[in-house]
């Protein structure tokens, strides 16, 4: 893959995580004042954001090793993201239909950088040889 399609599908998926965290930051805004509310909204927005940072400083990694490191936080501080957010539907403080098109969201972001990952730990591993 060319270096400017790479960098157009890194600017992509940056946005991509970026319009998902703002999702959230509304969703949060929208919690009721229940004080597990407050704490599970916390920590979504925590993982969320996190995602969001990690996936722009993975883009401008300086090792090989730096950027399996980086896209492993942004796997699994997405997953922890689908994490909370079963909790918010399981608790019924939001309606778990409401939260589904940000699960549905959050499950392609880790599916693509679970993918990712195992390509780039591949890579890795071939380059060693």
């Amino acid at each position: 893959m060319a270096d400017n399609q790479k960098a157009e599908r890194n600017e992509a998926f940056r946005q991509r995580t970026r319009a998902a965290a703002v999702r959230v930051m509304a969703l949060f805004r929208q919690l009721p004042a229940a004080p597990e509310a407050s704490m599970v909204g916390r920590q979504l927005l925590r993982c969320t954001s996190s995602v969001c940072i990690n996936y722009r400083a993975m883009c401008r990694a300086r090792s090989a090793a730096e950027f399996v490191a980086k896209l492993s936080i942004c796997v699994e501080e997405g997953d922890e993201a689908i994490g909370w957010l079963e909790l918010l539907g399981d608790y019924e403080i939001v309606s778990p239909e409401r939260l589904k098109p940000l699960m549905r969201e959050y499950d392609e972001i880790v599916a693509q950088l679970a993918t990712a990952r195992r390509t780039a730990i591949e890579n890795q591993r071939k380059q060693k040889k």
